[in-house]
């Protein structure tokens, strides 16, 4: 079980470059003992490719018009808009219309590690693609090739 803590934006960690997305960590599940917690915010079209991991995600969108696809199905979810993600789900999301700022949860610990894996060995946008591979497969995160 995890100790009380408090992030305000004076104590707030940098936010890490996740390919062309600002990735703040609040929250590391080493840190709650279960769940990890970011804020994330990217400019229009910004996103990953279709992907699916081991852990559950959910976005609550802040700021702008957040499109979610799960499978094959895309949801555009404006400020207030709620998307749960399962599981091994293929997903993805970027902002449409302009920028897009969400808090985004997970279920277990993991993607705090994925990302700054991602910020340290894939700083480039557009990305060496071998080498954010490489980084996913690490983290046990699948990536969709395209179509």
């Amino acid at each position: 079980m995890g100790e009380p803590f408090v992030v305000t934006p004076e104590v707030a960690p940098s936010a890490l470059n996740v390919v062309g997305e600002n990735v703040t960590v609040l929250a590391k599940g080493d840190r709650t003992g279960s769940y990890e917690v970011f804020l994330q915010s990217g400019a229009e079209g910004v996103g990953p490719p279709l992907h699916a991991h081991p852990w559950d995600e959910a976005y609550f969108v802040i700021e702008g018009v957040l499109r979610v696809t799960i499978g094959d199905k895309a949801h555009d979810l404006a400020a207030g808009g709620f998307a749960h993600i399962p599981a091994g789900s293929y997903h993805n999301y970027a902002g449409v219309g302009g920028p897009a700022r969400f808090v985004s949860i997970t279920s277990q610990p993991g993607a705090a590690r994925f990302f700054a894996d991602l910020d340290r060995e894939v700083p480039t946008v557009p990305p060496d693609l071998p080498a954010l591979l490489a980084v996913a497969e690490r983290h046990r995160v699948q990536v969709q090739p395209p179509a």
